[in-house]
């Protein structure tokens, strides 16, 4: 018997209909209805029930746009949010020069010995992260700037002030001031970053105005950047490029998850390797100077740490080269409280897995002070857990600083006592001992020499220099030679000469 016209359509249709598992998902989720009906028509019965709908979570949020509609979805909306918080920062240096005719009594005499000043001049960008004017910007755009003025997207203009600099983190911060609040961009979780993850970059690229460019997170916690002492850097292929230092990087819930900070590039122009600062570390940076204590304060765990080689790794028992490994522990650290000892190996932070020496300084970094955390550390063969409470680095037996004054190669440094928190004031290892140069007068016999902040002195004519006072009265000396051994940078340099 031949079937009806209606009876063959509905019969061809629920055919495409039930083999629509075939074609792509969007397919997949348009058809459950109509299976339903077709199945109802026919006399059927639907036993499959709709799944229900997927929890909104982060994960479920995060897939690819699969409609016209969405690939033309636009940035717009978040652009106009962020950008008014994003400004340009000029920073000017006075450098003197040296004149030619310098050493020649002739042209001395006519035309003195100093040239005029000449004006050195810098552009990068900076963030606003607080509505009474506090922005962040790299340490490198400000270095040596004697003057600092920041350009809001409203062409507002206003000088600046340095509240805190730190060269090793790469990161400065400054205020300025108005009646009226300024705009923000709020500090996210750059934890919660993943590879993949949409960003946006906003800075003022080459001097040509303000400008933003998309890109997605190509990796995290990049090391080795030869940038500054600062290891963790997220990886993007937003386009950065010289004049973005210090700009924002954004996520798509428009808050501020990095700084840029520096580019991979033979050119000087993007090729796609950008690197931003993560805003975990901004926000300790920017707590730190809230402070007032004029340097980054970081806590103190009282223990060194070391990257492990294939080789340290096998002979330590483990499957490749990951964590940090003890170097040393300080006597009454926290470290050493909590149990930690030489050789061990820190593979994780409250969680966060540790790659190398470099991740445990990040993680250790932008805790707060007092707090504790919990480390997970390998120790001959076997895993286990330790809690240690940060400290504030200890000052020591003596805080006092001195000035040498007088007639030696010394007049004019500033030295002290080494401690814990001299220490990283200073920039330099925790568990350095020793009598250190704090600071150099301009113009002064020590300057003339060539010493140098963070310069270690151990030794003056035969006599070792253990305290402040031994160095002061070593100086005081009547002799025209001075044999004397410094610590610079980890070298050990011996000098003698006639002054």
């Amino acid at each position: 018997m031949p079937l009806k016209p209606f009876k063959f359509m509905v019969i061809i249709l629920s055919a495409i209909v039930l083999s629509a598992p075939a074609f792509p998902s969007f397919a997949q989720d348009s058809s459950s209805g109509l299976r339903g009906a077709l199945s109802q028509l026919l006399g059927g019965k639907d036993q499959k029930q709709p799944a229900p709908a997927p929890k909104q979570d982060d994960q479920t949020l995060r897939r690819v746009p699969f409609s016209q509609q969405e690939m033309e979805l636009s940035f717009a909306p978040l652009v106009k949010k962020t950008a008014p918080a994003v400004v340009n920062v000029y920073a000017s240096s006075r450098v003197h020069v040296r004149s030619p005719f310098m050493d020649d009594p002739f042209f001395e005499r006519f035309f003195g010995q100093r040239m005029p000043p000449r004006v050195q001049s810098s552009l990068g960008s900076g963030v606003i992260v607080d509505p009474s004017g506090i922005i962040v910007t790299n340490y490198h755009v400000i270095r040596g700037a004697d003057e600092v003025k920041v350009a809001l997207s409203d062409g507002r203009e206003f000088e600046s002030k340095i509240l805190l600099k730190d060269s090793r983190v790469d990161l400065a911060v400054l205020k300025i001031q108005a009646k009226e609040p300024f705009p923000v961009i709020p500090l996210g979780d750059s934890d919660a970053l993943e590879v993949g993850d949409l960003v946006l970059a906003i800075g003022n690229p080459f001097g040509v105005g303000q400008t933003t460019t998309s890109g997605i997170v190509s990796a995290l916690a990049r090391t080795h950047i030869g940038v500054s002492d600062f290891g963790f850097y997220i990886q993007t292929d937003a386009a950065i490029n010289p004049g973005n230092s210090g700009g924002a990087l954004i996520n798509m819930k428009g808050q501020l998850v990095g700084i840029n900070s520096a580019i991979y590039s033979k050119s000087g122009g993007s090729v796609g390797i950008g690197f931003a600062i993560p805003s975990n570390m901004v926000r300790a940076f920017v707590a730190s100077a809230k402070s007032g204590n004029g340097f980054f304060e970081t806590p103190y765990i009282g223990a060194e740490f070391q990257d492990i080689d294939p080789q340290e790794a096998n002979a330590l028992g483990l499957d490749r080269p990951k964590g940090a490994l003890v170097a040393s522990v300080a006597e009454g650290a926290p470290a050493a409280k909590a149990g930690l000892k030489v050789g061990d190996v820190v593979l994780a932070v409250d969680g966060a897995p540790v790659s190398d020496s470099d991740a445990l300084n990040y993680r250790i970094s932008t805790q707060q002070i007092g707090s504790t955390v919990t480390l997970d550390i390998y120790r001959q063969g076997a895993k286990q857990q330790i809690k240690v409470k940060l400290e504030r680095a200890p000052e020591g037996q003596s805080a006092t600083e001195v000035t040498i004054s007088g007639e030696s190669p010394f007049a004019g440094t500033k030295v002290a006592a080494l401690s814990p928190r001299l220490a990283e004031k200073l920039g330099m290892p925790t568990n350095s001992t020793g009598v250190v140069v704090v600071d150099v007068t301009p113009n002064s016999p020590a300057d003339s020499i060539g010493f140098q902040p963070k310069d270690i002195v151990k030794e003056v004519n035969g006599t070792s220099i253990g305290s402040a006072e031994d160095l002061q009265k070593a100086a005081s000396s009547n002799t025209r030679w001075w044999r004397f051994t410094l610590e610079r940078g980890g070298q050990t340099i011996h000098q003698v000469i006639r002054y």
